[in-house]
């Protein structure tokens, strides 16, 4: 698959300044990145739904990215270095995401995840800088969200998983669900359809 999100079978080279940007979980220091392995295929075709929507958001100014499995992530997490950044998931933790919250929830985490790599290349206006870079990134994964068809009771699935998921460095709920409504309303979701549930 060519465009944003590089859903590689190839080990992605980054240089000695990669760092773990984001890890949904503890245990990021545990990561092994000589362990990486193709992703599921479930798991890429997920990721082409998110890439979807990327794409609609950034069209060329998308960051490149890959997607591995690798049974000594922290959950979840966006590795960077270098211009290139790669999402890293556990198998097992993907598998109780979607055992719990179906595709949708797996969905909104890699929404999540992305959006820190979005929010290094995107200036957007109505996100607030002055919002720590959890709160960005799920500005960010709002928006993702609202470029994609999660179906009817999707969005709810998408966003009780990112409750259920933070990272150690995520504020409050309270504080991420309003930057999350943020970036939903401004791609063209539905008001409405975020505000009812509760």
């Amino acid at each position: 698959m060519k465009g944003i999100l590089r859903l590689a079978a190839f080990a992605l080279v980054l240089n000695a300044r990669a760092e773990v940007v984001c890890a949904l979980g503890q245990g990021a220091s545990s990561y092994k990145p000589a362990s990486d392995q193709r992703p599921s295929p479930d798991s890429m075709q997920l990721a082409g739904r998110v890439n979807a929507a990327m794409k609609a958001i950034c069209a060329d100014h998308c960051p490149t990215m890959a997607l591995f499995r690798n049974p000594t992530a922290a959950n979840m997490m966006l590795v960077a270095g270098s211009g290139d950044a790669k999402v890293v998931y556990s198998p097992q933790f993907l598998y109780a995401v979607d055992m719990a919250f179906g595709d949708e929830g797996v969905v909104g985490l890699m929404a999540h995840e992305l959006g820190h790599a979005l929010d290094d290349v995107g200036r957007a206006t109505w996100v607030n800088r002055g919002w720590p870079p959890e709160v960005r990134a799920d500005a960010w994964a709002g928006c993702i969200l609202a470029y994609t068809d999660l179906g009817e009771g999707g969005l709810d699935r998408a966003l009780s998983a990112l409750a259920k998921y933070p990272s150690p460095a995520h504020p409050d709920w309270k504080v991420r669900l309003p930057a999350l409504r943020a970036g939903y309303t401004h791609c063209g979701g539905a008001a409405s359809k975020f505000d009812r549930r509760k």
